[in-house]
């Protein structure tokens, strides 16, 4: 990971809101978890700037790790957008994997043209423990596509996540991640020092915490 993009990264989505932080009033997450962070890069769409600069980012780490790249792919429906904004600028087809097939019409679960033997790029928006980005890795892979890889906006960094990406042999690259957001917002005081160590417990056991 690039740590200048890194923290840049962060910072945008400090600005703009799209990710928020509260250790005192914490959020809910839809499996039960309690958490003192909530992430939301639909924000970014909202945001020329951010949006420009999250694309070109995108760009330029997918040109250095994965520059034999054909086809890009966006994990629905977060990263669809983001998807088409990289396509766009790489000039590249694009296509996109919905959590589970339609249940009319073509009954399609991968959206788009492509052929078997193309080299894919897959563009998600968060990571927290890899299922659902890992299952559409595994959608494009049994349509007979070659995954070099996926890029994402921001991770949680959880430990499982990375254990899920090695196990499915799949390489991860994100622009950012929770310890280079956690070190922004100490520094921009977002976050006063006493809560650092709070928003650093959290990440070790999301289950358990404040339960």
């Amino acid at each position: 990971m690039n740590l200048s993009i890194s923290k840049d990264v962060a910072e945008s989505l400090l600005t703009i809101k799209a990710v928020k932080l509260n250790t005192e009033n914490h959020f809910t997450w839809a499996s039960g978890w309690y958490s003192p962070i909530y992430c939301d890069n639909r924000k970014i769409l909202s945001y020329p700037k951010v949006r420009r600069q999250i694309c070109n980012f995108f760009v330029e780490v997918i040109k250095q790790k994965f520059p034999k790249v054909e086809v890009i792919a966006g994990v629905a429906t977060g990263a669809i957008a983001h998807g088409v904004l990289v396509a766009e600028q790489m000039n590249k087809p694009f296509i996109y994997v919905r959590s589970e097939a339609k249940q009319h019409g073509m009954t399609n679960k991968i959206e788009g043209n492509f052929k078997k033997g193309d080299k894919v790029v897959v563009i998600e928006d968060l990571i927290s423990t890899g299922g659902s980005s890992l299952a559409a890795v595994e959608a494009l892979r049994e349509a007979g596509v070659e995954v070099l890889g996926m890029m994402a906006i921001f991770t949680y960094s959880f430990p499982q996540a990375a254990i899920n990406f090695e196990k499915a042999n799949c390489i991860v690259h994100t622009l950012s991640d929770y310890p280079s957001l956690i070190e922004v917002a100490k520094n921009q005081e977002y976050v006063r020092e006493n809560e650092v160590e709070l928003l650093s417990q959290w990440r070790e056991d999301p289950s358990t915490w404040k339960k």
